[in-house]
């Protein structure tokens, strides 16, 4: 895999990669930037988040449950000094749909949390994750929700 920026002006990048998809990159007005696009450090928490709903999603799928709706948020507390790594992420996996099965969906993020996300193999080893879900009816409210411990 390759990646690049390119320097626009100020604090402003477009980095692209091999799949030729582009994306705006930029910093807060605080430190002399536009802003004017995502914070490099922002993309880590996007990378984590899509990468893993994409393997519970498509397993969810193969698991033909009923899937209406899927959104994962991440949470990432950092360092106050620089270089602000991450000290602590939450990742919650918010399902919607008809009937969903508590045990499909924990299967699902055990498999993309121990073997097929790279981001969150690369991120759990520096940071303690936190994995969350909440499971929803379609038309309906909340149905369960806990959080995913390995056995």
């Amino acid at each position: 895999m390759d990646t690049k920026v390119i320097w626009k002006d100020g604090l402003s990048f477009v980095g692209s990669a091999d799949s030729g998809f582009e994306i705006q990159l930029g910093a807060d007005r605080s430190v002399g930037g536009a802003d004017d696009g995502f914070r490099p450090i922002e993309l880590m928490g996007v990378s984590l988040a899509g990468c893993t709903a994409m393997d519970v999603i498509s397993i969810l799928k193969k698991k033909q449950q009923e899937v209406t709706a899927f959104e994962v948020k991440v949470h990432a507390d950092r360092a106050r000094e620089h270089p602000k790594v991450f000290t602590r992420l939450v990742v919650t996996y918010l399902v919607t749909g008809r009937g969903v099965d508590e045990t499909a969906l924990l299967r699902a993020v055990e498999l993309s949390a121990a073997k097929y996300c790279p981001a969150q193999a690369m991120l759990s080893r520096i940071a303690p994750m936190e994995l969350k879900y909440e499971i929803y009816e379609e038309n309906g409210g909340l149905v369960k929700s806990g959080v995913y411990s390995p056995q």
